[in-house]
């Protein structure tokens, strides 16, 4: 698949790195700290969603902001500890942008979005985090975003996604969308084109913008 564009938007984890084992690593050591029962905590979801929407879910609304700042400390500090690394054609497929062409929208916070994309070796760009936007995914208010601080058309936007949420927001931003099989089933993804990591992925420069070419 081909698309033509003027600007690339990539979520973070599960796109351009995996933080898995260090989210699991540290959201256990959370939840043990605040009472949090084993049943409550496997029942909400943690991917691709702010941290304050899966705190509100478990607690009380008072004891939302200090624990809000304890997994965000747990989390910077635990970003040395093993368990954040670029996912394959990470590196090679953002080396080859021009500057400006591209944004990091996130639903994590920015020191923590800073501090995974430092950690591999990804100089850190434009970026939407939590603190920029009122509704996160699946609403498309970040991709939304992203793509007017670019200065550019969403409709010549490409959005590069691993999770379900993320992907209907860029749909809904009308914006066309890559799909990354890597945290999620090929069944659970929509998109306009699935690819199993950004190595599958490539970009030419051209008079007209960006041409990006997805899978076979």
């Amino acid at each position: 698949m081909k698309f033509h564009a003027d600007g690339l938007l990539f979520d973070n984890d599960g796109t351009l790195l995996s933080s898995l084992d260090s989210v699991r690593r540290c959201w256990t050591r959370w939840a043990g700290e605040y009472g949090v029962t084993a049943e409550d905590f496997a029942r909400v979801e943690l991917h691709g969603r702010p941290a304050v929407e899966i705190i509100a879910d478990l607690l009380p609304a008072e004891r939302v902001p200090g624990a809000l700042a304890r997994i965000e400390r747990l989390e910077i500090e635990d970003v040395a500890g093993g368990g954040v690394v670029a996912l394959p054609g990470t590196k090679e497929l953002l080396g080859a942008l021009p500057a400006g062409s591209w944004a990091v929208v996130t639903s994590a916070t920015r020191p923590l979005a800073e501090a995974r994309l430092r950690e591999v070796g990804v100089g850190v760009p434009l970026l939407v985090t939590a603190e920029d936007i009122t509704r996160g995914k699946p609403d498309p208010e970040p991709y939304l975003l992203a793509a007017r601080r670019l200065g550019v058309d969403p409709s010549r936007c490409v959005v590069f996604e691993d999770a379900p949420a993320g992907l209907r927001a860029g749909r809904a931003a009308g914006m066309r969308t890559v799909a990354l099989a890597t945290t999620h089933d090929r069944a659970e993804l929509v998109a306009h084109a699935v690819v199993d990591d950004l190595s599958a992925v490539s970009v030419r420069v051209a008079h007209a913008g960006l041409e990006v070419a997805a899978g076979g």
